[in-house]
């Protein structure tokens, strides 16, 4: 377990993250237990391998450069008890949608992540929650503790993380097989619309765009190109990522690869550093270092310039292209003051990162029936404002970052179909944050095609 990669310092290991201060992580009251669990993951087979991993680093690369375009997407947090084969091909085929409908407008490949098996943990403002007088810990996700109001629910307790790492296997397992299988075949694409959006203006509207995919695709058959036997048109790749927040589970799956001389974590392609995780001398610094996976850092509005160079020097000190990718979350209303102090400095760097938006964190609200939501008016500005500061300082837009569903939930207002603070009730299933469902996901990526088209052709 001394092994190094070529970006790392030679003080790191898997396990060197245990010597740094830790925000984040649960406070376990048996420790015995803990120990077990991890020595058991340690002892697993890793959920994703080296060779994917470095396929995707390629990819990110591409996007680092503008010559592709980064899609990540899915729940805000995966449960255990909505763990199904529907939820899970809704997101995906969203995805594929969103995906289509990008590369399609702006004849731009799109390399798609998924926020899913193993994005099961989650940042909290503060580490208790009291309600009617009775003080429990926050829940912080189903690999660590349950979300019922209870003693015995919101304790900590360490086998959670094997049914996370079983249900992300059974996860990543159907992922394959309908990217690979057949189910992703653009001859497919206009099978792709969900019950639901049959009748909504983003449905007609895919449904125009698939009837226009299937013309061209027989189109080159009449030409004599057979796209049946092509597989970019059969089948897609597709990436898994989640925030890298419980670092025991991560060491436990992080393997040497004596191939390439390098670490990789085997629990996600993609690993991201959230907003309350990036102290520079923090621990989950500290273990995303030394990994040889991409990774995300996100960037809140309190982030200054000086920080985050000092941030990319740790984590990026080679300046390799598709590395690190950088997802603001600085709401509609920062994003214009914050972010471009921001990507000068980075460009005066010489860093090749992605810049990524995640326009969901940044424009949380609460509603005075205490729901927790987002508008779907706000998330369009803050990316629509993240493209043209990035016109006007001359730099690339790479990717979008969601929390969204397949299921026609009402967790965000607006869209298309108009949902109110008082329809938020229908259907509000999220475990913590508000998601955009299929059919506002799809629109914005109507509405961002136009915005990347116009980009691209200058």
């Amino acid at each position: 377990m001394t092994q190094n990669t070529p970006h790392s310092a030679a003080s790191w290991t898997p396990a060197s993250w245990r010597q740094r201060p830790a925000a984040q992580l649960p406070d376990y009251p048996d420790t015995p237990a803990l120990v077990e669990v991890e020595e058991r993951l340690a002892h697993s087979l890793p959920l994703v391998f080296a060779g994917e991993i470095q396929t995707l680093r390629q990819r990110l690369a591409e996007v680092a450069v503008g010559r592709a375009f980064l899609l990540q997407g899915g729940d805000c947090a995966e449960s255990f008890a909505d763990h199904s084969e529907a939820a899970i091909t809704d997101t995906f085929r969203v995805l594929l949608q969103m995906a289509v409908t990008l590369t399609f407008a702006a004849a731009c490949p799109v390399v798609k992540v998924g926020r899913l098996a193993g994005q099961f943990a989650k940042p909290r403002s503060a580490a208790t929650e009291t309600r009617k007088g009775v003080t429990l810990p926050s829940y912080r996700g189903d690999i660590v503790n349950d979300l019922d109001f209870s003693p015995a629910a919101r304790q900590p307790d360490p086998r959670r993380q094997l049914r996370a790492y079983a249900q992300s296997a059974a996860t990543l397992n159907l992922l394959r097989a309908l990217a690979q299988g057949g189910f992703a075949d653009l001859h497919r694409v206009q099978q792709w619309n969900l019950d639901f959006l049959h009748s909504s203006p983003q449905g007609a509207r895919y449904q125009d765009l698939a009837n226009r995919i299937s013309e061209t695709l027989a189109f080159m058959r009449a030409c004599g190109l057979d796209a049946a036997t092509d597989p970019q048109v059969r089948q897609v790749s597709f990436y898994t990522a989640h925030e890298a927040l419980l670092l025991g589970y991560e060491q436990a799956l992080t393997r040497f690869d004596p191939q390439t001389g390098e670490w990789y974590d085997g629990s996600a392609h993609f690993l991201w550093i959230g907003e309350r995780t990036r102290q520079l001398d923090g621990a989950h610094v500290e273990f995303m270092r030394g990994i040889a996976n991409p990774i995300g850092l996100k960037l809140g509005p309190t982030v200054d310039p000086d920080t985050l160079l000092r941030l990319l020097d740790r984590l990026n000190p080679d300046h390799q292209p598709g590395r690190l990718t950088l997802i603001s979350r600085m709401g509609a209303d920062r994003i214009g003051a914050m972010l471009p102090p921001l990507i000068r400095a980075v460009q005066q760097a010489g860093q090749a990162v992605i810049w990524c938006c995640d326009p969901m964190h940044g424009n949380t609200q609460e509603t005075d029936a205490g729901y927790k939501t987002r508008s779907f008016v706000r998330i369009l500005a803050e990316l629509q404002r993240f493209f043209a500061i990035h016109r006007a300082e001359g730099s690339i837009p790479g990717g979008m970052h969601f929390e969204l569903t397949g299921q026609d939930v009402t967790e965000c207002l607006g869209g298309a179909q108009a949902i109110t603070e008082q329809g938020l009730a229908d259907r509000y299933h999220t475990q913590c944050d508000p998601r955009l469902n299929a059919s506002q996901s799809l629109e914005l990526a109507f509405l961002i095609a136009e915005t990347l088209k116009a980009y691209r052709q200058g």
